[in-house]
């Protein structure tokens, strides 16, 4: 049985990058991080058909104890879009609209989440799939899990195990 895991926020940005800032509603709302990701997971799913899938979003992007380890932890950032901002409400609304099992846990960020669903799902014969723009997922690599990692946009996955 397969479980897909998306690292939905690093998705969500990368689409908002990898999609025309033409895309609009009809009021003239942004929502090209919308459509992008939309597109991403049907794809995902229509590739993979994963029998379970669940969305892994951050509880928290820089938390409080990596930066009492590490001070300058992400403080390179530039600030998050408006843009992008506003349509992350919507990107929530659609994950649950869809039935798409979501974890967000305070103090955490979404891959450590991840991390921790696929080493539970591997001791319980899982496949795993994670689909994520972080390198740093690569470390989760073995014989039952592999990582899906958009090399440019939302639609040219390297797949890598």
């Amino acid at each position: 049985m397969t479980l897909m895991l998306l690292d939905s926020a690093s998705l969500w940005y990368r689409a908002y990058y990898g999609m025309p800032d033409t895309l609009l509603a009809p009021d003239g709302t942004p929502v090209n991080a919308i459509r992008g990701y939309l597109d991403m997971t049907a794809r995902l799913i229509g590739m993979y058909s994963p029998k379970r899938i669940v969305a892994c979003i951050e509880g928290d992007w820089r938390p409080s104890w990596r930066v009492e380890l590490f001070p300058d932890y992400k403080a390179n950032r530039s600030a998050t879009p408006d843009e992008f901002r506003s349509q992350t409400s919507f990107l929530y609304e659609l994950v649950s609209g869809f039935g798409i099992r979501h974890f967000a846990v305070e103090g955490f960020e979404a891959d450590d989440i991840i991390a921790t669903l696929a080493k539970r799902a591997e001791s319980e014969g899982f496949e795993v799939l994670i689909c994520t723009g972080d390198r740093d997922s690569f470390q989760l690599i073995n014989e039952t899990t592999t990582v899906l990692y958009p090399k440019r946009g939302v639609t040219d996955l390297a797949r890598m195990t």
